[in-house]
């Protein structure tokens, strides 16, 4: 009865108990873990025994002992009705350690002494629900390089929320990779939002509680948008201002890394700042910004600031919601002013933007034959290549215009040094049809 991740179309848990007092304090617990109460049953392992005989096993299974004469007899005869990777509970009266033993030897996941608590039914379960969330585990030698990825948008509302989990479902569901999402706005993240879902509280219980964060915390914690991508956020309240010293985030990125394959992090320009370790580990960092002078200004510190804080990450430019023909600013002096290439150009699409909120679906998901959305796919693919052969992100833009190097060195220069302003302005007058 040894388990595997998937769990195919069977329920997620059932339990047969032999009496009331056990059901009352297992009911309330499964439903706060969002399992059906109704699957707590009254009997014990002889009706387990009869009513799996005729129906699909659980994938996890609680069944009491108390009336059985020979527990280890009982165990086998249930081993036949089960389908393989039945993760299956024992619960019992009799404390004895050679029985317990016996027991484990014999494929149970663990085993409970009567009189049950809610603290120890809640543990045991949270255990065996982590057996079919973890990764599958795979041979050391196909083991793939874990990636981890940050998305920071020059400004708000530039897009990059949009990018972060777009890129997400993308690693999730078309490259089949474990992915982890962790949006780091705390009390105005929109990832769980964007993918129809709950944020519930598992990162503000990170954040209040560092020291319990380990890898059943993690699988607790987090909400399952699919198969392969659980995402980490929160919903604080306005009057709960954000008090940590940021070794909470720094815990749940390692816990990522052991859990899962790629790691999506969706970091708003103040954690970059107050939390600057964020980056200590990630090995992309998606700059997110528009052409406009705003734009143009935030992207030159933040580029800088990389440069000098987190040397051993690639950075990619991507310039969201492009209008065609019309900007603040064009492609080619925006480029001279933060002196490196743009490498992505997404166009702007708001009947797909619109669309995919109807949805309640990513960006990508519900445009999948946009141009946006193949702009997406290609700046994921560029990433995921960091997981392949661990070589430099080639983030080459759709115009074949991109450089996936740095700024070029050069002296240092004031701020308005770095814009053409003259040429800005007199390029706007012309349009205005003013002499210039």
């Amino acid at each position: 009865m040894s388990a595997t991740w998937k769990t195919a179309n069977r329920d997620m848990f059932a339990a047969f108990m032999c009496d009331d007092t056990a059901l009352d304090v297992l009911r309330p617990v499964a439903a706060d873990m969002g399992w059906q109460p109704e699957k707590c049953n009254k009997g014990g392992l002889r009706n387990a025994i009869q009513s799996l005989s005729i129906a699909a096993s659980p994938a996890i299974l609680m069944v009491d002992l108390s009336e059985s004469g020979d527990p280890l007899s009982d165990i086998n005869a249930l081993a036949e009705v089960c389908e393989p990777g039945t993760v299956v509970i024992a619960v019992g009266q009799v404390n004895d350690v050679r029985l317990y033993r016996d027991l484990l030897a014999s494929g149970i996941q663990d085993y409970l002494l009567k009189p049950l608590t809610p603290g120890q039914v809640r543990d045991a379960l949270v255990q065996a629900q982590a057996i079919f969330a973890s990764p599958k585990s795979a041979d050391g030698s196909a083991t793939k390089r874990h990636v981890s990825t940050a998305v920071v948008g020059t400004r708000g509302g530039v897009g990059a929320s949009t990018i972060a989990t777009s890129l997400a479902w993308l690693f999730s569901s078309d490259h089949r990779m474990p992915t982890a999402l962790l949006d780091l706005d705390v009390h105005f993240g929109t990832g769980a939002l964007t993918l129809d879902l709950e944020p519930g509280r598992g990162l503000t219980d990170a954040i209040d509680n560092p020291s319990r964060i380990d890898g059943l915390f993690i699988e607790r914690a987090m909400i399952r948008a699919n198969d392969n991508l659980a995402i980490l956020s929160a919903e604080a309240p306005i009057s709960a201002p954000l008090m940590t010293d940021g070794s909470a985030f720094v815990q749940l990125e390692e816990e990522f890394r052991h859990a899962f394959e790629m790691t999506m992090i969706d970091l708003p320009r103040n954690m970059l700042i107050n939390f600057p370790h964020l980056l200590a580990d990630v090995n992309v960092v998606v700059v997110v910004t528009e052409l406009t002078l705003a734009g143009a200004r935030d992207a030159i510190r933040l580029l800088s600031w990389l440069k000098s804080n987190a040397k051993h990450a690639e950075t990619i430019v991507v310039a969201n919601k492009v209008h065609s023909g019309i900007g603040e600013i064009n492609r080619a002096d925006f480029e001279a002013s933060i002196e490196r290439k743009i490498n992505y150009i997404v166009p702007y699409d708001i009947k797909a933007a619109a669309n995919a909120a109807k949805l309640g679906q990513t960006f990508v998901a519900a445009n999948r034959a946009s141009k946006a959305g193949t702009v997406m796919r290609d700046l994921g693919t560029a990433i995921i290549a960091t997981a392949t052969d661990g070589a430099a992100v080639d983030a080459k833009s759709k115009d074949k215009g991109g450089d996936k190097n740095g700024g070029a060195p050069g002296a240092k220069t004031s701020l308005l040094g770095k814009f053409d302003l003259k040429k800005i302005l007199s390029s706007g007058k012309a349009k205005a049809g003013i002499p210039v």
